[in-house]
């Protein structure tokens, strides 16, 4: 806890414009004792903290530099939380006063195992580690408290699993995540822990291609997401930043010279590029995005695949069979886009371009 008596002392004396002389004639004591108190080398009596907070006009807290802490959970956790972004050791010291305080609700249960989860993997600390174990398997218990949808026991394993392979027990995690891994949400993990920890590459390459083909689609859906976005804020630098990044790694992601999905859906964000760049105010790159879109989006419907059998680094995509909301064709989920930015200009410069290009 820290006090700041010296320096309100000091402070307090030199508003009212006394010499430290002064000071120690008004409490009776000697001109070294104030000395000694404002430097820090010694504290004064309780009797006499009184009577300089009544000198002062002010209280004993406010002397003293003394804040009483707003204990409540929420405000509790938020103060642990900002000491957690600087790996503050007083995160630890919080944890068990909210621990102890609160010690069956969910909430502080399971935000506590995360701030020993953080702070055992930093420093490789098993105490800290096994605190987290415990910690996390009680959260379990405490579930049907659970208000937040982020969180499941799925996500609690996973939180699990990565204490486990801290503490040594890489089976055990791997284990744990292969348990709870519905609509592949731990592949990446698993992919990674097994090439990387378990020294199995070959048993590892489904989980990474797996992870690899669900990044790519959760990318598409994000962009996608922020243009709109953008687009709310008229925010176009940013929409075509976004953009222009995706577009590079997912044609990073195609073999060259081989077609399948993933041309349908470069063919969408080349058109929502166009769209970007044309609020812009940049007519040319639209127009160029524009045509890119119309012949990514001919290709694939001369010869649609949904596979992802095009996608490098993906192994096994070959009999996967993929799609997206907007349209079973290429053309037709531009045209729903289209419809869903709501701008006749770009619509008309759309028409334009598909009768240009017969």
């Amino acid at each position: 806890m820290k006090l700041s008596l010296s320096e309100n002392i000091r402070s307090l004396r030199k508003q009212r414009k006394m010499t430290q002389e002064k000071l120690a004639e008004a409490l009776g004591v000697t001109v070294g004792a104030v000395y000694k108190w404002e430097s820090g080398q010694s504290q004064p009596e309780l009797n006499l903290l009184v009577e300089m907070a009544d000198f002062f006009d002010t209280s004993v807290d406010a002397l003293l530099g003394y804040r009483i802490k707003d204990n409540r959970l929420n405000s509790a956790l938020e103060r642990i939380g900002s000491y957690c972004q600087t790996l503050d050791p007083a995160a630890i010291t919080e944890a068990e006063k909210v621990l102890g305080k609160y010690p069956h609700s969910f909430r502080a249960v399971c935000e506590c195992a995360a701030v020993y989860l953080a702070f055992g993997a930093g420093g490789h600390d098993s105490r800290k580690l096994k605190r987290a174990l415990e910690l996390f398997e009680q959260s379990k218990m405490l579930l049907s408290q659970n208000d937040d949808p982020r969180i499941s026991e799925a996500t609690i394993n996973g939180n699990l699993s990565i204490v486990w392979l801290l503490l040594g027990e890489k089976q055990k995690s791997i284990e744990l995540l292969k348990k709870n891994n519905a609509g592949g949400m731990f592949s990446s993990e698993i992919g990674a822990f097994l090439a990387v920890f378990e020294d199995a590459p070959e048993e590892a390459s489904p989980f990474l291609s797996e992870a690899l083909f669900s990044g790519m689609s959760d990318l598409f859906a994000t962009m996608i997401g922020y243009v709109f976005l953008f687009r709310a804020r008229n925010d176009w630098t940013s929409a075509i930043d976004i953009l222009s990044w995706g577009i590079d790694l997912m044609t990073g992601l195609k073999a060259k010279n081989k077609l399948d999905f993933q041309e349908k859906v470069l063919a969408e964000l080349y058109l929502l590029l166009a769209y970007a760049q044309g609020k812009k105010g940049l007519p040319e790159e639209s127009s160029a995005s524009l045509k890119k879109a119309l012949a990514m989006a001919r290709c694939f419907d001369a010869t649609p695949d949904y596979s992802l059998k095009a996608m490098r680094f993906a192994e096994g995509m070959d009999q996967s069979a993929v799609f997206d909301l907007f349209g079973a064709t290429a053309l037709e989920s531009i045209g729903n886009l289209i419809s869903l930015l709501k701008d006749q200009g770009f619509a008309d410069q759309w028409e334009e371009a598909v009768r240009n290009e017969q």
